[in-house]
């Protein structure tokens, strides 16, 4: 039987070479690769994969998101998270929205094959520093942290608007891109971040880089050049 794989990364050259390790394999074949969550829903639907392989920040996007629509969608697709996120946060919301595996980014090629083929024979993978996480918590709950997490008190639509201003977006770009009004892009700005206890432009970024839901502030563009492009600053 071949794997047949979706990769899904906004890294081109991570994505390319990912693609050639994975299609050396006898077992294994890479049937589509895409960039953005967007697309990953619609090549899922359209090349019907045995496994995704995508990672959870993708920009503009809640991979949670697209990780569930593919679940409802199409059951019987697995689905590996593959990231260099190693929160508790970020593995719980994974395997939550439905994902087979969660795999970080710095593991060695023949564990990435491992997890491939254990998801596709049913089984669910985690990397080993990733479980000895979720088994430390087990063990000692009391050492957690006794409030809710900061990503579960935001809704999903919060937590992409909070990605989007992060990443540079005005509130007009946000809306535009999720197909919203300015006001309601307004609203639940002004709600994430008085759950988040925020005050500004500058800590909501923060916020986003801790969370996980931005790679680099550094990637952000400039106020200048959203003005270039007909916006404004992000207003605090």
């Amino acid at each position: 039987m071949t794997i047949r794989v979706l990769l899904v990364d906004d890294c081109n050259l991570f994505r390319l070479g990912l693609n050639a390790l994975i299609s050396a394999q006898a077992d294994c074949s890479v049937v589509a690769q895409v960039s953005s969550g967007r697309e990953a829903v619609h090549a899922s639907l359209e090349v019907n994969p045995d496994v995704v392989v995508m990672d959870i920040v993708l920009a503009g996007f809640n991979v949670l998101c697209v990780v569930s629509q593919i679940k409802r969608h199409q059951p019987h697709v697995k689905v590996i998270v593959l990231t260099a996120l190693r929160t508790e946060d970020h593995v719980r919301g994974a395997l939550r929205a439905g994902a087979d595996g969660y795999v970080l980014k710095d593991a060695s090629v023949d564990e990435l094959l491992m997890a491939l083929r254990s998801v596709t024979k049913g089984m669910n993978y985690l990397s080993p520093d990733v479980s000895q996480h979720v088994v430390r918590r087990y063990l000692h709950p009391e050492r957690s942290d006794t409030m809710a997490s900061r990503l579960e008190i935001l809704t999903r639509r919060e937590r992409s608007i909070l990605q989007l201003v992060a990443e540079g977006r005005t509130n007009r770009g946000a809306a535009e891109f999720l197909s919203l009004s300015p006001k309601t892009v307004e609203k639940h700005r002004a709600a994430l971040m008085r759950k988040l206890g925020l005050r500004n432009a500058a800590e909501l970024t923060l916020a986003a880089v801790e969370l996980g839901l931005i790679k680099s502030p550094f990637s952000m563009p400039r106020p200048l050049e959203l003005m270039a492009e007909g916006g404004a600053a992000p207003s605090p």
